[in-house]
């Protein structure tokens, strides 16, 4: 019986019309990361790992807005009070506005702002929201908490990111801090003065919700789950009771270490709650809180509080420090050796 014999020649063509491998989606740019952490970590990445806790939706059970649409500051007026809060960014020359009415049921708006991509997150359950750049990669919501806190994943590695760290704990990226996006936790009302080209993150988001209605209570004013007084939902890695468990602090994090000044303390020193930022003075380890056109000092090493210029030095040459308000009980979880100011000092 005859067989068929195919002559090196003919593979060879052969071999030349296959389709070239396509690369796979890994091979994509992943989520920028930076290699220290901004803080020493009061815990190491596996203490984080066995200390996270199943929030109640699973894996993308609450979904992340991957195409948002926006409207105008004029559209926004008719939908948006005064005194509601919203997450403000400016970048590169463009304004953005993220109702928290919407975030509160996404947590996570992947966006592009100024041609930069960008995640704009955001945890009821601690009061935090942060902003991080993402690449070619998008953030979603594990479904998972640490310290109460939201827990987001990388969709490229699938990497684990507790959102107040900042620190992948699990996956590919584990011990990688991402490289965060200064914004600001304010009022529309002040959001929309500062920045009136402002563009605002609309309700169609593809998803049906109830944006009226805030499922844990209110901030304005605080009620329901927001209450400064009122109890966690999930455990913590450590307890403090420096201060009521729901009370907000403005947190940032330097290499000498964490510091933390309640709400109370910044307004009465006239700096109010929005549109803040902090910046180092690296020879005398001191934080720069600024709000136009007044601005405080905050000396990180002693905590203590004085007008700008009490380090003998300028500013104009320091680099930004990355600060974000919280609830109390997460703040001191996640850096339990936090300097605190503002609050008579109990026992932790």
């Amino acid at each position: 019986m005859s067989r068929w014999r195919l002559s090196p020649i003919i593979l060879f063509a052969a071999w030349l019309l296959l389709p070239l491998p396509q690369p796979l989606p890994e091979a994509r740019a992943a989520l920028p990361t930076v290699e220290a952490p901004r803080v020493p970590l009061a815990y190491s990445l596996q203490e984080f790992r066995q200390a996270v806790r199943a929030g109640g939706p699973g894996k993308d059970g609450i979904p992340s807005i991957d195409r948002p649409r926006f409207h105008s500051a004029s559209e926004a007026d008719a939908l948006l009070e005064e005194g509601e809060r919203v997450i403000g960014l400016y970048l590169d020359g463009e304004a953005r506005a993220y109702p928290q009415r919407i975030l509160v049921w996404h947590e996570i708006v992947n966006d592009t702002v100024g041609g930069r991509p960008v995640s704009i997150t955001y945890c009821p359950l601690t009061g935090s929201a942060l902003g991080f750049h993402r690449g070619d990669a998008e953030l979603g919501v594990s479904g998972r908490l640490v310290n109460s806190n939201l827990v987001m994943y990388d969709r490229i590695t699938d990497s684990e990111i507790p959102q107040m760290l900042g620190v992948a704990i699990d996956g590919p990226l584990t011990g990688r801090r991402l490289d965060e996006l200064r914004v600001v936790w304010t009022t529309w009302g002040a959001w929309k003065a500062r920045h009136p080209e402002t563009r605002v993150l609309n309700r169609e988001t593809g998803h049906v919700r109830n944006y009226r209605r805030d499922p844990y209570g209110g901030y304005a004013p605080r009620r329901g789950y927001y209450r400064p007084q009122s109890r966690r939902l999930f455990p913590v890695m450590t307890e403090s009771r420096r201060l009521p468990p729901k009370a907000s602090v403005l947190g940032f994090r330097t290499p000498q270490g964490a510091a933390a000044v309640t709400r109370e303390a910044v307004i009465d020193l006239a700096v109010g709650d929005s549109h803040y930022t902090v910046i180092p003075d690296a020879g005398l380890a001191t934080g720069w809180v600024f709000h136009n056109p007044r601005r405080v000092a905050i000396r990180i090493d002693e905590l203590t509080f004085g007008p700008a210029g009490v380090s003998g030095g300028g500013t104009e040459a320091l680099e930004a420090i990355n600060a974000f308000e919280a609830m109390w009980f997460a703040w001191a979880a996640f850096y339990p050796e936090t300097l605190l100011y503002g609050a008579a000092e109990d026992a932790p």
